[in-house]
């Protein structure tokens, strides 16, 4: 007798269950999307905050010193007076150098210096005068750091390159339903497709790093060692200007893949690359200058997918040595942070240390990548840091912004500043005026539809005559992705996977099959590099063997592996 009764009764509690489940659905999507206006009101409120502060430090009558920088003797940079910024508990922490400055530093007058400078206890070695015979260096750079298109006018003299790809297309993607399977997974060995990527591949992103090169056709002029770690510094930090909208992930090279970058004529170097490992992916660079340098470095990429934001920490030495002085400088690169994965729009962050030496003169340059907060009164991505001498006497200051300028300044005085807060004493530097060494290229027009890439990399992948086969150019997948063809850019790209697992899995059964025989089995040998203990870290890396130009010049690419 009660059953027409309890029916009814779950009927209208259906109903009210559902009514009420739109209600809720209603009221959470409501607060979803408040949440997100939200977090774009505070992002352009902290950029309005940033954009003022740096328009008021900018504004005539404020003494260069009011944004002096101080920093701990633990190497974390602080404002002027003093206060911590506010971090939210999302923030990123990292250890810095034990040995890293604490510094105050007072923009000194030129002319005082000039009458006096002679008489300054701890001034640097040399005369006052010293930094005016510097002058004609230093005042070329800044020319050319402020003539933004000279870059393109000398390739557009030598040789038209193109000055613009397709636009990138709007494809649709759920990013959490990919996303959610990699976390805490090495990136390197989950199949994504090509719509996380930009149409480069991780060999033409080391290339980029080669954008500002000048500053080593200048440094290769300096006749003191300091005064040229300052433009080395410069290089370093210049090779992350590129990194500032760039989100997307470049291809990860095929195993043997190369790519070549011959600007002999227009600029004086030859630029070459090899992926000459694939589980860890690592790449060997190789460099030579006619205007007086070479540059080498093997990175291997560490990556992990952390649910808010995904690290990518380059592993490896980068080596760069001038001809003439001998002078061998030796650095590594920092710590990049891809945030907001999840919700809101991506952006990317540079944080930690970069420790640069000379092994001829001993000679260091560390420098302070500081992460970006959006509560911090420092100046949105800021690099700070002090260049000294083998016997840690400091000769420059330098600061800027990696996505900007980077400067340097001239100590002429130093002392002993006021205890901090935590017992650890500053030492104040008194500089002469702030020199600019290097500044950003502007962008090229319609940038943001062509993945925001700068005039140099849209040549990078421009199709050229007489390259080898293994080359970045001929890789079908990512021609198709830079054509717009992301579809069939996808399908080539799990062929060309799939066609090298086949080659590790014949790879592998040789091994075995070596093994059963009592045979030694070498594995893969890279084909234009070697591997040999470093000299200077004593570490094993990959160097160029030579060959490779020579074979071009023949066009005898016998040797190369067929991986297209």
């Amino acid at each position: 007798m009660c059953w027409p009764f309890t029916l009814q009764a779950c009927r209208d509690f259906l109903d009210l269950a559902e009514t009420h489940s739109r209600k809720w659905q209603r009221a959470l999507q409501y607060e979803r999307e408040q949440r997100i206006r939200l977090e774009e009101t505070i992002e352009q409120l902290a950029k309005q905050h940033n954009s003022l502060e740096r328009a008021c430090r900018g504004a005539p009558g404020l003494s260069a010193s009011s944004t002096g920088i101080t920093s701990t003797a633990k190497g974390s940079v602080q404002s002027a007076k003093g206060e911590a910024s506010d971090e939210d508990e999302e923030t990123e922490y990292f250890d810095a150098m034990e040995d890293a400055p604490a510094f105050i530093t007072v923009t000194a007058d030129p002319k005082h210096h000039r009458r006096s400078g002679s008489n300054l206890s701890g001034a640097s070695e040399g005369h006052p005068e010293d930094w005016n015979l510097e002058d004609n260096v230093f005042e070329s750079s800044n020319q050319s750091s402020y003539n933004e298109s000279t870059c393109k006018d000398l390739l557009l003299f030598k040789k038209r390159r193109r000055t613009r790809i397709p636009n990138k297309p709007n494809y649709s993607l759920n990013l959490w339903s990919i996303m959610k399977n990699c976390i805490g997974k090495e990136l390197s060995k989950i199949p994504m497709p090509v719509n996380f990527n930009e149409p480069l591949s991780m060999l033409q992103r080391l290339t980029e790093d080669l954008e500002y090169h000048e500053l080593l056709d200048k440094a290769v002029k300096c006749e003191s060692s300091t005064e040229q770690m300052c433009f080395v510094a410069a290089f370093s930090v210049s090779s992350y200007s590129t990194t500032v909208h760039r989100t997307a992930k470049p291809f990860n090279p095929l195993l043997g893949e190369t790519y070549e970058l011959d600007r002999l004529e227009e600029f004086g170097f030859r630029s070459l690359c090899e992926q000459v490992s694939h589980h860890p992916p690592a790449a060997a660079h190789h460099v030579y200058s006619k205007r007086g340098w070479t540059l080498w470095q093997e990175i291997t990429i560490a990556s992990k997918f952390r649910g808010k934001y995904l690290s990518i920490m380059p592993l490896g030495a980068i080596h760069l040595e001038f001809h003439s002085s001998g002078n061998h400088y030796v650095w590594r690169k920092v710590t990049s942070t891809v945030h907001n994965i999840i919700v809101g729009k991506l952006w990317i962050d540079q944080s930690g240390e970069i420790e640069i030496v000379n092994h001829k003169s001993k000679d260091k340059c560390q420098l302070k990548f500081t992460p970006y907060s959006y509560f911090s009164r420092d100046v949105p991505r800021k690099v700070t840091g002090v260049v000294s001498d083998a016997d840690g006497k400091a000769h420059y200051v330098m600061s800027g912004t990696w996505d900007e300028k980077m400067e340097c300044s001239k100590i002429v005085h130093s002392s002993h500043g006021s205890t901090s807060t935590e017992g650890k004493q500053k030492t104040v530097y008194q500089t002469l005026s702030p020199k600019v060494l290097w500044k950003k290229y502007p962008l090229p027009v319609n940038a943001e539809n062509m993945y925001f890439f700068s005039d140099l990399a849209l040549t990078l992948n421009e199709p050229e005559e007489r390259v080898a086969p293994t080359d970045s150019r001929l890789r079908p997948d990512q021609r198709l992705m830079e054509n717009g063809l992301w579809d069939e850019a996808n399908v080539e790209k799990q062929r060309l996977e799939e066609k090298q697992r086949a080659v590790r899995r014949r790879r592998e059964a040789e091994a075995v099959e070596a093994l059963e025989e009592g045979k030694d089995y070498e594995g893969y040998i890279p084909l234009w590099f070697e591997r040999k203990v470093d000299a200077v870290t004593g570490e094993l890396i990959c160097v160029y063997k030579g060959g490779y130009w020579e074979a071009k010049e023949k066009q005898d690419w016998s040797l190369c592996p067929d991986i297209f």
